[in-house]
């Protein structure tokens, strides 16, 4: 395959040109060089060196023995003449053969080699910008619930195993994950994006707005109020407001931990779960076909409820970590810090080694 410009296509940017592959993003030829970077591959894919060869186009080395083997055939050729048992094939034949049965394997062996080490380039900081590009410009499609108003989703692993599970597709909005609605990405493997990509993203970028789209049918209501809030102060607690539902408390926080409140899920909460009604009365959660795992949507109307570090502080009158520490300690946790230098003051007691007995590790004293 070649370019526009003539010159030849490598085989990443083929690959990743290829019908179902556009979740794919080109890992560079250095990262892919750094031996460092695919530590473990080795043992998990067949043909490993051949395969590594044809990601990088790197042609392989001829063999030594060709030349002898031409020449042995020159020399049976001579002997034999016309006169050749059944069934006789010349070395050469019989090399042709093998490699043409090998390269089918060695192209499925690129293409794992390349998937798993995919999964460990988005997780580096160049490819985790490149994700980052793709994400913006939509590549990956948008979130299918209605509540999440065109939520831009990301593609992720349920495991980091080859051969498990098919990619999906993670929402920030509900927080929830779901597959592809084209089926040319049913056939590709969630190794290859891994379980840890889609948290690392949004702990990489939390500036980013998953917020509904403006375009995004809301009520009149709760867009006007939204201006209202924007209008009487340009804060950033008046912008973690905008797209509430209605009865939210005012004031919220703008960040809660040095993540943004209004990427809190926020195609969830009260207003944002699908009621079912029969004639205008609420199904029963009891009935058959009620609704099932509503709480999964549930969302408190306070975004402060969320801050556990501060509810933790509230209860303890400390923080989790302040417990070592022997200066601000309160009344209430003047026993526990008591206790924990007690055990720092005790004498450590050595364990008595007898040449009979076995060491924890299995190994003999």
């Amino acid at each position: 395959m070649s370019s526009s410009e003539g010159a030849p296509e490598s085989w990443i940017s083929s690959f990743c040109s290829l019908m179902g592959h556009e979740f794919f993003a080109e890992v560079s030829e250095d990262f892919i060089e750094d031996d460092f970077n695919l530590t473990g591959l080795q043992s998990q894919v067949p043909m490993y060196k051949e395969a590594l060869e044809m990601i990088l186009d790197v042609e392989p080395e001829d063999d030594e023995d060709e030349e002898e083997e031409e020449e042995e055939e020159d020399e049976d050729d001579e002997i034999l003449g016309d006169e050749r048992p059944p069934g006789y094939r010349r070395a050469g034949d019989r090399r042709h053969t093998r490699v043409a049965s090998d390269l089918s394997v060695i192209e499925s062996s690129a293409e794992l080699l390349y998937g798993l080490i995919h999964q460990r380039y988005i997780t580096s900081r160049p490819g985790i910008q490149q994700m980052l590009e793709k994400y913006e410009m939509q590549h990956f499609g948008t979130c299918p619930r209605a509540y999440c108003t065109g939520c831009k989703v990301l593609p992720v692993g349920c495991s980091d195993t080859p051969g498990q599970e098919t990619v999906k597709l993670f929402c920030p909005s509900c927080q929830d994950l779901y597959t592809p609605p084209n089926s040319r990405f049913h056939s590709v493997d969630g190794a290859f994006f891994g379980t840890t990509f889609g948290c690392l993203f949004f702990m990489t970028f939390p500036d980013l707005d998953i917020s509904p789209r403006l375009d995004a049918p809301v009520s009149s209501h709760s867009a006007a109020h939204a201006n209202i809030q924007s209008r009487a102060s340009g804060s950033l607690t008046a912008g973690a407001n905008r797209g509430m539902p209605e009865g939210t408390p005012q004031n919220q926080p703008a960040e809660i931990n040095g993540m943004r409140t209004i990427s809190f899920c926020p195609g969830l909460g009260a207003g944002r779960i699908y009621e079912s009604k029969i004639y205008g009365f609420r199904v029963s959660e009891r009935s058959r076909a009620g609704p099932r795992m509503k709480w999964l949507r549930m969302k408190p109307t306070d975004i402060r409820d969320l801050d556990e570090m501060a509810r933790y502080q509230a209860v303890h009158g400390t923080g989790p970590n302040d417990g070592d520490s022997e200066m601000g300690t309160t009344p209430g946790t003047a026993q526990s810090a008591a206790a924990i230098a007690a055990r720092k003051k005790a004498p450590m007691r050595r364990r008595r080694q007898h040449p009979d007995q076995m060491s924890i590790n299995g190994a003999e004293g």
